[in-house]
């Protein structure tokens, strides 16, 4: 196996018909129209996108893969995906913790369906990560041990919505990692993850992995976001980023998500040369592309939560 993957989307049934409501395309659709729209495939049942999962990580050598209901409500598709293959995947829930019934839906989530990562975008919901909301689900994520709370901060875009015409009306001002600094210190066991170095907000990001210890960072995507820092690399990022944090602390992702498409491998293929032009040595590149996944989300025996 090449790799274990952080960030995948897993775009459910119920996804496509959340975005044909927005788009007005009659209720009863079951997600055929929305994903010509895109140019998807429809996934046609919760279960056979989760097999589709499985047989495209077995054809590129990649051992388990976070996948992530990627809106809020949706928890229930990817619980059943990881039912379906449990030693493949591991369940992150898109959570917007404004919403009146947020410490319910968390606590069944990381308990009952067995999923293991709360994942914020504070920019998408437009809440403060300093508020009370925030807090709260992070008390409730750190009391069910081996859980975890991803924070997509920087610059979000959602290319689905933009190719629908749909708005986004999304506030980057929300979205900054040094808002975390004193929830993460306060939670020193609960894994932090920040998606794509930061989005854009990489100097923050480091600062915050800087200050505490329990930060980890994903380095999925394409990180189109270097484009704002001129000269700035893939391979300089990851340079700076070992400097700060180390291997220990890096979390490889693609950001794959829809198909035909699939697993996204050539993002695993610029990664990779990036480490390799860096001379970093087997042990380290071991432990971004496979070991700090395992160490932070290990396969559970069958039927039982991590305690």
């Amino acid at each position: 196996m090449i790799a274990n993957d952080c960030h995948c989307h897993f775009f459910s049934p119920r996804f496509l018909k959340a975005l044909a409501r927005e788009k007005g395309i009659d209720s009863e659709d079951d997600g055929e129209e929305v994903a010509g729209l895109l140019g998807w495939d429809n996934p046609g049942s919760t279960g056979i996108l989760a097999d589709r999962w499985q047989q495209e990580l077995d054809r590129n050598q990649v051992g388990r893969a976070a996948l992530i209901a990627s809106f809020p409500g949706d928890e229930e598709s990817v619980a059943a995906a990881i039912a379906r293959h449990p030693d493949r995947f591991v369940g992150f829930f898109m959570v917007d913790p404004t919403q009146p019934d947020t410490s319910e839906r968390v606590s069944r989530a990381l308990s009952e369906l067995q999923l293991r990562c709360a994942c914020l975008f504070p920019g998408m919901h437009r809440y403060d990560l300093s508020g009370e909301a925030t807090r709260q689900l992070f008390e409730i994520a750190a009391s069910h041990p081996g859980s975890a709370v991803f924070v997509h901060c920087g610059v979000l875009t959602v290319g689905a919505r933009k190719k629908l015409g749909l708005p986004s009306r999304f506030d980057l001002r929300l979205s900054n990692p040094i808002h975390l600094h004193r929830i993460a210190g306060e939670y020193p066991e609960l894994p932090l993850i920040i998606p794509h170095f930061g989005a854009g907000m990489f100097r923050e990001a480091l600062m915050l992995a800087d200050l505490c210890p329990n930060v980890f960072l994903d380095t999925s995507s394409s990180n189109g976001w270097i484009k704002y820092f001129p000269g700035l690399t893939l391979t300089q990022v990851y340079a700076q980023a070992l400097e700060v944090v180390g291997p220990e602390r890096l979390l490889f992702g693609t950001d794959s998500s829809f198909f035909p498409r699939g697993w996204n491998r050539p993002v695993w293929e610029v990664q990779t040369a990036a480490l390799e032009a860096l001379g970093l040595d087997s042990s380290a590149q071991e432990q971004i592309f496979w070991k700090n996944f395992e160490r932070l989300f290990p396969n559970l025996p069958e039927g039982r939560e991590v305690r």
